[in-house]
């Protein structure tokens, strides 16, 4: 699934839970990518240090979402 979600993506994600969960593991993937492309950047500037925070944030509270989402689901 690359690229952006589409609102007929959003909309199939809330019918159908095993859509909804490959749609947030590829995303997190996107994210995790992004993340280490920054990463080898080697940018030392303090709005960088600050967007690798936000992306790791944002990380662990889309993984934390995707394992609840998953075992919520009985999956």
């Amino acid at each position: 699934m690359p690229g952006l979600v589409s609102e007929q993506d959003l909309a199939r994600a809330r019918g159908d839970a095993i859509f909804r969960l490959q749609l947030m593991a590829g995303s997190l993937d996107r994210l995790l990518e992004a993340l280490k492309r920054m990463r080898q950047a080697e940018d030392p500037s303090p709005q960088s240090a600050r967007q690798m925070r936000e992306g790791v944030d944002l990380a662990v509270k889309l993984a934390d979402r995707l394992q609840q989402t998953a075992k919520n689901e009985g999956l």
